[in-house]
């Protein structure tokens, strides 16, 4: 049984006990993780291909080490004009290795993650506006985009055509 899955934005042909090098993923060395964007799965002559990806197959990858691959140089030349330009670069690679996988059953994870972080993020911004109104702020240090925002939730008029000094006096 083999599976094509997507990992860190690149396409894999993973089979079960294979060992990968993958660009570097958050996770820790040891600890194990789920890939649901699986493209194509194939057991014996049994093919099913997703439309992008297979509802509900999963990879299972157990991360074994974080390294740094082999060097690479990259030199550019222009003749004759004396251009030359060394540099060098290592890429950040995860070693992993590939535990199961699962034809179906599995639930995606990733949808979930996102709406938690988006319902997270306008609940900040929305705090910190009110702590610069509530405390005595100088608002000569904001931005002219902080002080728009200030200027219209406390329904001050023609705030468009104002510049940063008329937006304070305003405020004030």
């Amino acid at each position: 049984m083999y599976a094509i899955v997507e990992i860190a934005g690149q396409q894999f042909k993973v089979e079960k006990d294979q060992k990968l090098f993958v660009h570097r993923l958050e996770s820790k060395e040891g600890s194990k993780v789920t890939f649901d964007n699986v493209l194509l799965l194939a057991n014996g002559d049994k093919i099913s291909v997703g439309a992008p990806a297979i509802d509900g197959a999963q990879v299972g990858v157990k991360v074994l080490k974080h390294f740094k691959g082999n060097k690479v140089i990259v030199f550019k030349k222009k003749r004759r004009k004396g251009y030359r330009v060394k540099n060098g670069h290592r890429q950040a690679l995860t070693e992993i290795q590939v535990e199961n996988i699962l034809a179906s059953g599995a639930k995606k994870t990733k949808k979930v993650e996102k709406s938690v972080k988006a319902d997270a993020k306008p609940a900040k911004k929305v705090e910190k506006s009110k702590t610069n109104e509530k405390e005595n702020v100088d608002l000569s240090k904001l931005t002219v985009a902080a002080l728009k925002d200030m200027a219209k939730n406390k329904g001050v008029k023609g705030i468009s055509s104002m510049k940063k000094d008329d937006l304070i006096k305003a405020l004030s």
